[in-house]
């Protein structure tokens, strides 16, 4: 049987199927067609006990074909006559109280209750022995099905439940797909160039299905990370061509080629019955194994049925065409539009609050349609709960909130608390990170309305990196960073992404980036010199593979839409080719001791009781701010410890267990008059 996609150039002719009346016209065919079966039944029997037949030919007569479940299920799956009255044999045993009577009289044995090729054969016109073959259509599509029997001929047959049920007027899915696949809930496409792919799919299926040399119809393949986008389209492809749209999970897949042939079968039968349409949901985090992809790869070629595949990197092409739509993330004015929509229900007074504000949430966030719609609803309850925050402060922490799901299982999040006057560094260092922060908040006045990202989108990314030794304030100045933007700032250990598999050092940055695209997040990269050392001589492949792998964070820094950071304690280390890609690069000095004491200052909270503190001398102290706060609290349990207020002893004694830790000697210049 070829699968035909009629649905996609005309009208369905059972578009009043649902209705009372049609379906009881398209009964009573069935039981017109049963009783005519009946009918060579009792004929057979008749003739074996000599009675006359001339009373009953009148119950020969065969009412003129309608468009009934029958005619459509035999024209569908291209049965022949004898098919047909087959499949009415096993229909009838499920209906008719007294056909296994019938069975049993024919075979002259009470005990075949059932239907089997042998008594088609001695009942039933035109026998034709292919109908018994696997490859029959009544066989192949699992229309009816073989029990367990001595021989083929005397094995009992039985109609598929899902046929049967079909016939009956009753459109379910079968049961063994049912755990399956996943009716898709309609939705719109909400944005221009989401349509514009839509409408490419649903031309290109029209176009070859009007081709007959094309046999099977590609398959759709959309590629992006806004899954939700991806349904949308999908939703709407097959909403325009009259198909029922069901997802089936990839990672659901069985591994054994038995199962997925059964598979395939069902649902390109449920095609042919139901005009359904699948998507192939292939988006995922994690890397299939090889078995889970042979699985995808095998059902692509062997399902007939419209399938689109929903993923986030492109299935390469084997036998069957695959053509590819790439799904983007809206632009900033469909971004812009997007969040009027959205907002469009607020007051009047909310809405002369907000000026400006929707630009600013562009330029920070990429979210798609759907986040950009969450976002709203949660802003607008959070500010109907709350009252100690504005509008524009639920909306903001709304677009973070959208951010994190993702990264939080790849990254760990840092706490943004530091301020500018945390943060002891001189003038110069201070300066280039005010520059970041407003390279950061004026990108898209810059990029998009001043139209420097019209000439090239390379080297848009605002990447930095940050060099100094262990404590010099590195991570404080990406939070303090995150503080003064409003962002989230998540910290991603490079020594732990590294893999010495070939390959799979740029699977783990992809996930991180993919996961952080959209927007709102400054990430951190600790110890950048464990992958950006100086560039390797090739000697084997994963000499290549490696620079490769910094070839590629390099690459994504630069198209990244938020700002990430590098640091590292060994710059001398780092390839000078690759920090002349990079946007900025701060050297955070050792703190001299004017500025350990400013350190100091700002080591102890507010709460915290101290008593007759020399910063000036505690400056003295030969150790990183790293160190400094260590000591800090370190003292300050000793202190409560002895319940006392924190004071030079504390402070003293917490300093030479942090020395011992830093295998390193304490001078007595450092310490002298603390005590």
């Amino acid at each position: 049987m070829t699968v035909s996609l009629d649905a996609l150039t005309n009208t369905l002719t059972n578009t009043s199927s649902s209705d009372a009346d049609w379906l009881k016209r398209s009964q009573s065919d069935l039981y017109a067609a049963i009783a005519r079966i009946r009918f060579l039944l009792e004929t057979k029997i008749a003739a074996k006990k000599g009675e006359p037949l001339e009373e009953r030919v009148e119950s020969t007569t065969q009412k003129q074909q309608v468009d009934s479940y029958l005619n459509k299920l035999c024209k569908s799956f291209s049965l022949s006559a004898f098919e047909r009255d087959i499949l009415l044999l096993c229909v009838g045993l499920e209906l008719i109280p007294n056909w296994a009577d019938l069975c049993a009289e024919i075979a002259n044995d009470p005990k075949q209750t059932f239907v089997t090729f042998s008594l088609a054969m001695s009942v039933l016109e035109h026998t034709d022995w292919t109908a018994f073959s696997p490859a029959s259509n009544l066989r192949q599509w699992h229309l009816v099905e073989v029990g367990a029997g001595n021989a083929l001929t005397a094995s009992p047959l039985r109609i598929d439940e899902r046929i049967l049920h079909y016939l009956m007027g009753d459109e379910h899915l079968d049961e063994r797909l049912l755990r399956l696949l996943e009716p898709i809930v309609a939705n719109s496409v909400q944005i221009g160039s989401h349509q514009q792919v839509a409408n490419q799919a649903i031309a290109t299926w029209v176009s070859a299905n009007t081709d007959n040399h094309l046999g099977n119809l590609p398959v759709l393949q959309l590629c992006g990370d806004d899954v939700a986008s991806k349904m949308a389209i999908a939703s709407d492809v097959c909403q325009n061509l009259d198909l029922k749209l069901y997802k089936i999970p990839a990672n659901l897949l069985p591994h054994d080629l038995i199962n997925l042939q059964l598979i395939a079968q069902l649902c390109d039968r449920e095609y042919a019955l139901n005009d359904i349409a699948l998507l192939l949901d292939c988006d995922r985090d994690e890397a299939p194994n090889p078995l889970q992809d042979m699985a995808i790869g095998y059902l692509i070629e062997i399902l007939q049925c419209p399938l689109i595949i929903s993923s986030q990197t492109r299935r390469r092409q084997h036998q069957r065409t695959i053509l590819t739509f790439d799904v983007r993330s809206p632009s900033v004015n469909e971004q812009q539009t997007l969040w009027e929509e959205s907002l469009s229900d607020l007051d009047s007074e909310i809405k002369d609050s907000l000026n400006g504000s929707i630009h600013e949430l562009v330029s920070y966030f990429n979210l798609s349609p759907t986040h950009i719609y969450n976002a709203s609803l949660k802003a607008k309850s959070t500010h109907l709960q709350s009252s100690n925050s504005t509008f524009h402060q639920s909306l903001w922490s709304a677009c973070r909130a959208q951010s994190r799901p993702r990264l939080d299982e790849l990254a760990q999040s840092v706490e943004t608390t530091a301020t500018w006057e945390d943060l002891i560094l001189p003038s110069k260092e201070k300066f280039v990170l005010h520059d970041i922060a407003a390279h950061v908040r004026q990108r898209l006045t810059v990029y998009e309305k001043w139209g420097f990202a019209g000439r090239s989108r390379r080297g848009l990314g605002i990447s930095a990196l940050f060099a100094g030794t262990s404590g010099t304030g590195k991570t404080m100045a990406a939070e303090v960073l995150g503080n003064e933007l409003q962002l989230d700032v998540y910290r991603v250990d490079l020594s732990s992404v590294i893999d010495k598999y070939i390959g799979e050092t740029e699977k783990n940055l992809k996930r991180i980036f993919d996961a952080a695209e959209g927007g709102g997040v400054i990430l951190l990269f600790d110890e950048a010199d464990a992958l950006f050392g100086k560039r390797t001589e090739v000697k084997d492949s994963h000499d290549r593979h490696a620079n490769v792998g910094v070839s590629y964070l390099l690459q994504r820094m630069e198209a990244y839409r938020g700002l990430a950071v590098l640091t590292t304690n060994l710059k001398n280390s780092l390839d000078q080719a690759f920090l002349r890609r990079l946007r900025f690069v701060i050297q955070f000095p050792f703190p001299d001791a004017e500025q350990r004491a400013e350190i100091w200052r700002r080591a102890f909270p507010q709460q915290t009781p101290t008593l007759e503190l020399d910063y000036l001398k505690l400056g003295k102290l030969s150790v990183a701010g790293g160190n400094i706060r260590n000591i800090a609290l370190n003292s300050a349990f000793i202190a409560a410890d002895h319940n006392e207020p924190v004071q030079m002893k504390h402070i003293l004694q917490a300093a030479k267990i942090e020395y011992i830790k830093l295998e390193k000697p304490m001078m007595d210049a450092e310490i002298k008059g603390w005590v």
